[in-house]
């Protein structure tokens, strides 16, 4: 891997164990926009990493220290996720600026640095997430064209559910109860269900709660999820 040390100050001391890694695009013009604001002090925000769709990796806070990625957010009843996570940024526009494919090179330097944080720390595939899964009402990154199923088939996340799908039936209600219960924070049902499908079936997002959406949810529940891994 070529990393490039790019140290940020922003960060502080953590006050939980590393149990998650959560995934972002950087939502700006370009990479040195990035990189000059997750390391300026008045800013106030920074990752663990950054990956440039060259592939070059910048380590800009060390592990052990809580960087400041997540905000506001809400996972499996964590709500310091900072505390809680490693941050890891990709290069990209984001929706605002032109949302657009991750660069194979920047996925080819991903997956070797997620599976050492991933091991490093004994994080479990449910807690590989996005922004928009911790805080679905403010955010969108990494966004429908983030390659999941990929990391999915090398274990590093876990996998849309293919197999042995059956409809639960649950009411809305139902589905959201379940939905908490997998980790997300439901107060917002159109937001909750928006992130949902943005992560498990990107290709319908559409925030109506369906039969498709109730059956992945379900398998998702289960202790192994079958999908194509």
């Amino acid at each position: 891997m070529n990393i490039v040390d790019t140290p940020s100050p922003n960060f502080n001391e953590r006050q939980l164990p590393v149990s998650m890694i959560v995934l972002h695009y950087t939502g700006m013009e370009s990479a040195a926009a990035a990189l000059g604001r997750l390391t300026d002090p008045a800013a106030e925000v920074s990752a663990h990493y950054l990956i440039d769709e060259d592939g070059t990796i910048h380590r800009l806070v060390a592990e052990d220290k809580r960087a400041w990625h997540a905000g506001k957010s809400h996972w499996r009843g964590i709500t310091d996720v900072n505390s809680a996570s490693i941050g890891i940024e990709l290069v990209n526009p984001g929706h605002e600026f032109g949302y657009r494919e991750f660069a194979p090179a920047q996925i080819e330097a991903l997956i070797p640095l997620l599976g050492e944080i991933k091991d490093r720390h004994d994080i479990t595939r449910g807690n590989v997430v996005g922004h928009s899964d911790i805080a679905p009402t403010r955010k969108q990154d990494p966004g429908e064209l983030f390659p999941w199923g990929q990391l999915a088939r090398l274990r590093l996340a876990l996998p849309r559910p293919t197999k042995n799908l059956m409809d639960p039936l649950w009411s809305d209600a139902g589905f959201l109860l379940a939905l908490e219960r997998f980790g997300y924070e439901v107060t917002d049902k159109l937001a909750a269900v928006v992130a949902f499908q943005r992560r498990f079936r990107p290709e319908l997002i559409d925030g109506e709660i369906d039969g498709e959406c109730r059956c992945l949810l379900l398998a998702l529940l289960l202790p192994k999820p079958q999908g194509d891994e």
